[in-house]
């Protein structure tokens, strides 16, 4: 692995960020399996409005793996450690999949620093006693060979009727998973399945917390994240009618625009 361009000591080991733009400050979160470039181009869109930093998750892209378990409350403090470094105090957080859980658990340790939290095909909900022991299996198959998982699992986050017309996204997907140490995949699945529920965030938040609901996410249900979105105080949902798990490629401009305006209405908090 190549020495990333920038990176924050934490816990002694390297945490890889980008940092584009100026401005207000929005700071993007992969989700499992993935790495800050898949952002690329949503970074770079919003980057001419606003400072854009993209962050590797413990495990994942450019980032190191600690431990056996990657817990969604150390993640989040990587994260800080980032922000920390940049001295950024006041931001947005935008987080895909798992990289909504550690917004979430940032929120939850963090909440002074945040104008806004977006969840972007995310839940705050907890693994249910089912899907635990679904990921308990996956473990067991990963540290056999992540290959036969991750080519599956890739496909699987985006809807079936888009896979033909979204080859080139769906192979660099795979390729940026690919690339994700066996190590980091099982940390992080060890950390989704501790994780709790977080939904008191939603009810108590007083920065504006936005859903990005996929209508063919094959892996969250699309009704219970509308739901959740009517839980917030300062709560909007935005459903993309073509999308499955992976809206930033399955309908970029919409997602855009849509990130655009909840940046917008975060930094019109006034926190």
């Amino acid at each position: 692995m190549k020495k990333p361009k920038k990176y924050v000591e934490f816990k002694k080991g390297k945490i890889a960020y980008t940092d584009k733009g100026k401005g207000r400050v929005i700071v993007l979160l992969h989700g499992f399996l993935g790495s800050k470039e898949l952002w690329d181009d949503t970074r770079n869109a919003l980057a001419k409005q606003f400072r854009v930093i993209c962050i590797d998750l413990p495990g994942h892209g450019q980032s190191d793996s600690y431990g056996y378990i990657h817990k969604m409350d150390m993640m989040a403090k990587a994260v800080k450690a980032v922000m920390d470094k940049l001295h950024l105090k006041k931001y947005a957080i935008v987080g895909h999949s798992m990289g909504g859980y550690v917004g979430l658990a940032f929120a939850e340790l963090f909440p002074e620093q945040l104008r806004g939290l977006c969840l972007f095909h995310s839940t705050s909900y907890a693994d249910s006693s089912e899907k635990k022991k679904d990921r308990d299996k996956v473990i067991t198959s990963v540290k056999k060979d992540p290959n036969v998982f991750v080519r599956a699992t890739i496909k699987n986050l985006f809807a079936a009727q888009n896979l033909k017309f979204f080859k080139r996204q769906v192979t660099l997907a795979t390729q940026i998973a690919r690339k994700t140490p066996k190590r980091g995949i099982v940390n992080a699945l060890e950390g989704m399945k501790d994780r709790p529920n977080r939904d008191v965030i939603l009810h108590f938040a007083n920065f504006p917390i936005h859903f990005v609901v996929g209508k063919y996410d094959n892996v969250l249900p699309m009704q219970s994240l509308l739901d959740q979105s009517k839980l917030c105080k300062k709560g909007k949902a935005l459903l993309l009618e073509n999308s499955g798990h992976m809206g930033f490629y399955e309908q970029p401009d919409t997602c855009i625009k849509a990130l655009k305006q909840f940046a917008r209405t975060a930094f019109r908090s006034g926190r």
